[in-house]
């Protein structure tokens, strides 16, 4: 049985080795993810060394075999518990609901910890081979049933709302441990509990964490980025070159020169970098650009920016100001004859933050706009483009690509009318890689 032990430990080894080579973001479920890559093979470990001293008894130490087999229980609920904290990070990022079964999860890993430094240690001697009996070792039994329990009622909770392959690779995960729990129990000579956790592992590696497949993912995002931003650029060139031909036919040269120099500095800011990131100051300019374009075309639009100085050197997914100010526009100001106030700001927040605030004196959401809003920007990943939520839906996709889902775009109504538009992003005032 050692050398399955052995050859399970290399296996993972490998697996953990090509995980943290391949760079991830700190996120919750990388972090859960990487601690099961160290502590499963660390528990696997002991479970070979005790494979060895139970069937040695007359040999090994008694002080050693009891030490090893409490570090060998004593890893096991934490094992499981790393499985449920990440199987409960997995359903709330896809239900966008807390889980409420965490502090039941801690207190019974602190209590099957103690169980396994104090309760009593004994040992079976049969024909087929020795292995831990009685009360200590029903901790692993315990621990196993109790958080895969808390897994399953997650999984049939939340089934509906879950992405197919992730429902489906928990399901099979907790099936296969479940079977080698119960084969183990009937069965206690074969010791093969640690078969159940690295198939698990596996089984979460192969089908969520595989480096590949997130890039493959992170690559269809991108191109998917990249078109929905080809999308919102010709609406705005063909209203600007409306209001080009309208002013030149009311107005002398020099208000058609001066349109066309604006309408050429926000094409010529739309485009001069190539990065996913720019300076919060290049985006200003550009919303500047076009709010300028815009307050000519409608006379009774006022524009005002309020940044941070200490801010512009911040870094920003570019390209987000100005779909959500022409949403305001389009939205807000439209119904009012294009008469109110937007007010762009921009400050830093709790937890090394930026807010920036996009605000107008528009007429507001209409009846029930807000709650579709809410839900369309919280289930980001599963809307598909829309024509009149393209700009907002764009903007919510790139900040959670690029800066992490804690982060995004979110909206409150003004006591005193119109809405405004918050933006949560990460302060990353360095050179952008």
């Amino acid at each position: 049985m050692m050398r399955m032990e052995i050859a399970l430990i290399l296996v993972l080894v490998f697996v953990a080795f090509i995980y943290f080579s391949a760079g991830r973001r700190n996120t919750p479920l990388h972090k859960t993810f990487s601690a099961l890559l160290i502590i499963t093979p660390l528990h696997l470990a002991f479970d070979a060394a005790t494979v060895y001293t139970v069937n040695h008894l007359e040999t090994v130490p008694p002080f050693l075999n009891e030490i090893l087999h409490r570090l060998f229980i004593g890893t096991m609920p934490l094992v499981v518990y790393l499985f449920y904290r990440y199987i409960s990070i997995l359903v709330e990022e896809e239900t966008k609901k807390p889980v409420h079964f965490h502090l039941a999860a801690r207190i019974y890993l602190i209590l099957a910890e103690l169980g396994a430094l104090l309760l009593p240690v004994h040992y079976a001697v049969t024909e087929k081979g020795n292995y831990s009996d009685g009360i200590h070792v029903s901790v692993c039994y315990i621990s196993t049933a109790f958080y895969l329990l808390l897994c399953l009622c997650l999984l049939l909770k939340n089934r509906r709302q879950m992405d197919r392959k992730k429902k489906a690779t928990i399901g099979v995960a907790l099936v296969i441990e479940g079977i080698v729990s119960a084969l183990q129990a009937i069965n206690p000579t074969w010791l093969i509990s640690g078969m159940g956790i690295s198939l698990m592992t596996l089984a979460f590696y192969l089908t969520l964490e595989n480096p590949d497949i997130l890039r493959a993912e992170l690559t269809e995002q991108k191109m998917s980025m990249l078109y929905l931003k080809s999308q919102v650029n010709p609406h705005f060139l063909y209203n600007t070159l409306d209001t080009i031909r309208i002013q030149a036919q009311l107005n002398g040269d020099k208000t058609t020169a001066d349109l066309l120099m604006r309408l050429s500095d926000f094409f010529r800011l739309s485009i001069k970098t190539d990065k996913q990131m720019t300076a919060l100051e290049n985006e200003t300019e550009l919303s500047d650009a076009y709010m300028e374009l815009m307050c000519c075309r409608y006379p009774e639009l006022e524009y005002n920016c309020d940044i941070d100085p200490d801010l512009g050197d911040a870094l920003v997914p570019n390209f987000i100001l100005q779909p959500i100010i022409e949403n305001s526009l389009l939205h807000g100001l439209k119904n009012k004859g294009y008469r109110g106030i937007v007010t762009v700001s921009a400050k830093k927040s709790h937890q090394n933050c930026i807010e920036i605030e996009v605000a107008d004196t528009g007429s507001g959401f209409g009846e029930g706009v807000k709650n579709k809003i809410d839900e369309m920007l919280t289930h980001y990943d599963k809307e598909k483009p829309k024509t009149e939520s393209i700009g907002i839906l764009n903007v919510q996709k790139r900040i959670k690509l690029l800066c992490g889902k804690e982060f995004g775009l979110s909206y409150t109504e003004n006591t005193d009318g119109g809405v405004t538009a918050h933006i949560l992003l990460p302060l990353i005032q360095e050179k952008y890689k």
